[in-house]
């Protein structure tokens, strides 16, 4: 069984381990939970062990932007949804914000359009040396 929550008073690092399979030089769990705790807006998974088996982000002024930087779902929890409730979620919890922008590759544009979102232009710049 899958909940959801927006407090993050009870997450520790250690239950942030095993997420951002792939990246080469993912945040430590540290890094991971003050972005977490920094964000304008959070949602996590937490499986019917506690693990958190999911989350999604908003940062944003808090007033008319808002910008989705992660949705995580750990590899075992994929295919069951719920990265689409916590997109949802997310997205309930900022339907007073203007924008909502969010980057994602090529192939998962399909996945985020069945969520509502829509396709926009944008730049980024990634400094991978503040990682891991």
């Amino acid at each position: 069984m899958i909940t959801y929550q927006d407090d993050l008073s009870a997450i520790t690092a250690d239950d942030l381990r095993g997420f951002f399979v792939g990246w080469p030089s993912p945040p430590t769990p540290a890094q991971h939970l003050a972005a977490l705790r920094g964000s304008h807006r959070v949602v996590v998974a937490r499986a019917g062990s506690g693990r958190v088996a999911g989350f999604v982000n908003a940062i944003g002024d808090g007033v008319l932007t808002a910008f989705v930087p992660w949705l995580e779902v750990l590899p075992e929890h994929q295919g069951q949804g719920i990265g689409g409730e916590l997109v949802r979620r997310i997205l309930t919890q900022l339907d007073d914000v203007y924008s909502v922008d969010l980057v994602c590759d090529a192939e998962l544009r399909p996945y985020y359009e069945r969520l509502g979102l829509t396709a926009v232009q944008g730049m980024g710049l990634r400094n991978r040396t503040v990682l891991g």
